[in-house]
C-alpha cells in the first residue's frame, strides 16, 4: 500500500466520520443529557461497533475479490455512485440534528453497549462499508495486510471523532444547537462526499 493510499482514505474517512449519523446522535443524546464522562465509554462502544461491522465487511469484500474480479470492479463504481448519493442527501439535509438529551442515568457499561449495539448492528454501516472500502483496496496486494492497516485506521478514528463530539456537545451545547451551523456543515460535508465519489470514477476512468 503506497503512503497516498492510505493518506487518501485517513482524509475520507475523517470527512464521513464528522457528519452526524444515527451513532453521533447517539453520543451527543448521553451527552447532552449526562455530561462530557459519557465520553469515554461511548466513544470506545462507537469504535468496537465500527470494528465489527467493518470486519464483517472487509470479509465479505474479500470473498468477493477471491471470486470475481469483475464484481470487484463492479462494486467499486457502484461504491462511487454511493458516496455522490450520500452526498446530496446530505447536502439537502438542513440544518435540524435530531438529538434530545438523554435523562435516564445510564452506566458506562450500559452506554458502551448501547454505542456498539447502534453502530455495529445498524445495517447501513455495513452496507457502507462493503461499498466504501473497494475504493481503496489493491487487488494485487496481500488483502490482509490492507484490511489491518484500513481497519486499525478507521477505528482510531472512529474513537477520536466519538469523543469529540460527546465533548463539544457537553460544553458548547450551543453549536449543536445551532441550525445555521449545522445547515453549512451539512453542506460543506455533502460537497465532500460528491467530490470524492466524482473522484473516484475520474482515477479509475484514468487508469482504464
Amino acid at each position: 500500500m503506497t503512503f497516498e493510499t492510505w493518506a487518501t482514505f485517513a482524509a475520507a474517512t475523517a470527512v464521513l466520520l464528522v457528519i452526524p449519523g444515527p451513532t453521533i446522535l447517539l453520543v451527543i443524546s448521553y451527552a447532552l443529557g449526562q455530561g462530557w464522562r459519557t465520553a469515554l465509554p461511548v466513544a470506545i462502544g462507537v469504535a468496537l461497533g465500527d470494528f465489527t461491522a467493518m470486519t464483517l465487511a472487509m470479509l465479505g469484500v474479500g470473498a468477493l475479490l477471491s471470486a470475481s474480479a469483475t464484481l470487484f470492479t463492479v462494486l467499486k463504481w457502484i461504491g462511487a455512485a454511493y458516496l455522490i448519493w450520500l452526498g446530496i442527501k446530505l447536502f439537502r439535509a438542513g440544518g435540524s440534528l435530531d438529538a434530545q438529551p438523554r435523562t435516564d442515568r445510564a452506566s458506562a457499561v450500559k452506554m458502551l453497549g448501547h454505542a456498539w449495539l447502534v453502530t455495529a448492528l445498524n445495517p447501513k454501516s455495513i452496507t457502507f462499508f462493503v461499498t466504501f472500502l473497494p475504493q481503496f483496496l489493491d487487488a494485487r496486494a496481500d488483502f490482509w495486510t490492507q484490511m489491518l492497516i484500513f481497519e486499525a485506521t478507521f477505528v482510531t478514528l472512529a474513537f477520536a471523532n466519538a469523543f469529540g463530539y460527546a465533548l463539544i456537545a457537553s460544553r458548547a451545547r450551543s453549536v449543536v444547537r445551532n441550525e445555521r451551523a449545522i445547515g453549512l456543515f451539512n453542506k460543506a460535508g455533502g460537497t465532500l462526499l460528491i467530490g470524492a465519489g466524482i473522484a473516484t470514477v475520474a482515477v479509475r476512468s484514468g487508469s482504464n
